[in-house]
């Protein structure tokens, strides 16, 4: 069994078998492909020019990373297990394209600090396909609620009727939770945006490079300051998965509400056969399985999360190759939230909102008893453990007859309280109890307004 060739004379007998099986990750990282050529491309150029290496060696170099750029993009490029990662199948073809000048691309690098600079940019770059998820997401959300600045539904606390608010408020409070996914996003994005690159195995390099020039050529802010840290940390990539798993529960929490709005006990909301599928027995359902689906994928971003952060938590420093188990953690979250923003924003564009039925869901439940109490504080000047108590007994009173408060005699009223007025009925109502919710943040169409102006300018 010969060795593999990558390795020079260190091994005399080629690996176990199983250890062609355990060893390679070349099925998942050659994702890492474009990352790695622009690595290459950066380390080459400054090889070049501190002269570490001659420029004709450099040109054919960057000649050959072109070629393979090329065959890869036309799928004519062959991925080899043998040769384990992306970065030893890339050096190997160059060799195949170059000759040995290919060799000397390695200079002053090692694949310990090679992997976390393509590692590090392509997480770079999922930050940046997470935001722009958000925003298409945050978009849909806000027209929905431009269409529904009146239309009152009910607000729950405890899944009970609480008080009454508008579909407008209640979409615009997705916005503001998926503005803030989009700033740990944001800032992931800025911590993580410093290069490894130049670290080499772990403890920097004996040759003149420098560091701030192969920054500067992959976008990154500054080089990391640490060699050792710049090799074996990975909070990086748990920040990230951090991110995507907040993200992910605040889409469960969305697909939940999706899932209840759309039954027929609730029916405020339908979703189109685009989003919806039979059953294979009851021809009368129509099942949310988009929501369904995003609701359920929860569960597999946050295992991403766990999984690796239960890698790192054992590693001294500097590197060990159970961090080759950190990129398909990463890999698999990035797919599935990306799917899940996608499909979520679809879902939200795609559906109508059943205004008749959101309305006759608030009137159950005496959602204005807290208008009534704040009507005695503020009218009658009691203080407001009195006013609730009232309030209390006026509902008790109603749920005896079967009536809402508006529909409460006044009589019956004074019978609790003989200081209550008729003035008491213009707080009673569906629309009263929201229109008189003007308090910063409150679910008044005013202020719902001056929140969907301060959204426009940052969603445009």
């Amino acid at each position: 069994m010969s060795s593999n060739k990558m390795w020079g004379g260190r091994f005399e007998t080629g690996p176990a078998d199983i250890m062609r099986e355990i060893t390679p990750s070349i099925d998942f990282d050659k994702r890492l492909a474009s990352e790695d050529l622009a690595g290459s491309r950066a380390h080459c150029r400054m090889l070049a020019a501190e002269g570490i290496i001659s420029k004709d060696d450099g040109q054919a170099i960057l000649g050959g990373l072109d070629e393979i750029e090329k065959e890869i993009a036309e799928g004519r490029f062959t991925f080899k297990r043998e040769l384990e990662d992306i970065h030893l199948n890339i050096e190997a073809r160059l060799a195949e394209l170059i000759g040995p000048a290919a060799g000397r691309l390695h200079t002053a690098r090692s694949r310990n600090d090679q992997v976390v600079t393509d590692f590090r940019l392509w997480v770079r770059a999922a930050c940046d396909r997470a935001d722009a998820g958000l925003m298409a997401l945050q978009r849909a959300l806000y027209a929905q609620a431009e269409k529904h600045l009146d239309t009152i539904m009910p607000g729950f606390t405890h899944m009970q009727v609480a008080q009454p608010v508008t579909f407008a408020h209640h979409m615009m409070a997705y916005v503001e939770m998926f503005g803030r996914d989009r700033g740990r996003f944001e800032d992931a994005r800025k911590r993580l945006n410093e290069s490894p690159l130049g670290s080499a195995a772990l403890a920097g390099t004996s040759f003149p490079i420098d560091r701030d020039t192969t920054a500067l050529a992959l976008n990154f802010a500054r080089p990391m300051r640490n060699s050792m840290d710049a090799i074996s940390a990975r909070d990086f990539a748990l920040e990230y998965l951090a991110a995507c798993s907040i993200c992910a529960v605040h889409l469960s929490r969305l697909a939940g509400e999706l899932v209840q709005w759309s039954t027929p006990a609730f029916g405020f909301v339908k979703l189109s056969d685009a989003f919806t599928t039979g059953s294979s027995i009851m021809p009368q359902k129509r099942n949310p399985d988009a929501a369904e689906l995003i609701r359920g994928k929860t569960g597999r971003v946050l295992g991403d999360f766990v999984a690796l952060a239960t890698v790192v938590k054992g590693l001294v420093l500097t590197y060990g190759t159970d961090l080759q188990e950190d990129k398909e953690r990463v890999f698999d979250a990035a797919d599935t939230l990306e799917l899940c923003l996608a499909a979520m924003a679809a879902m939200i564009a795609d559906l109508t909102a059943q205004p008749e039925a959101m309305r006759a869901a608030a009137q159950p439940g005496y959602p204005t008893a807290t208008d009534l109490a704040d009507w005695v504080v503020r009218v009658l000047k009691k203080p407001f453990r009195e006013a609730h108590h009232i309030a209390g007994s006026i509902v008790k009173r109603a749920e005896t007859l079967g009536v809402t408060l508006d529909k409460l005699p006044l009589a019956e009223m004074q019978a609790i309280d003989p200081d209550i007025t008729q003035d008491v009925f213009d707080v009673l109502s569906l629309e009263a109890s929201v229109n008189s919710r003007m308090s910063l943040g409150g679910t008044a169409p005013g202020r719902v307004r001056e929140h969907m102006a301060y959204w426009k300018e940052r969603l445009a």
